[in-house]
């Protein structure tokens, strides 16, 4: 299994998410983004 990194939504404009990463620990392109949902959902994007 692919290692996970953490990374923090900052901002979400129509169809574009803004995401940060730690530097250094970006993930590669086209790798999915895994959000966790208030209501215990995940949201993959």
């Amino acid at each position: 299994m692919p290692e996970q990194m953490i990374g923090t939504i900052q901002s979400v404009i129509g169809p574009v998410v803004d995401v940060a990463f730690t530097s250094g620990h970006m993930p590669e392109i086209y790798d999915a983004i895994m959000v966790a949902m208030d209501d215990g959902a995940q949201l993959v994007l």
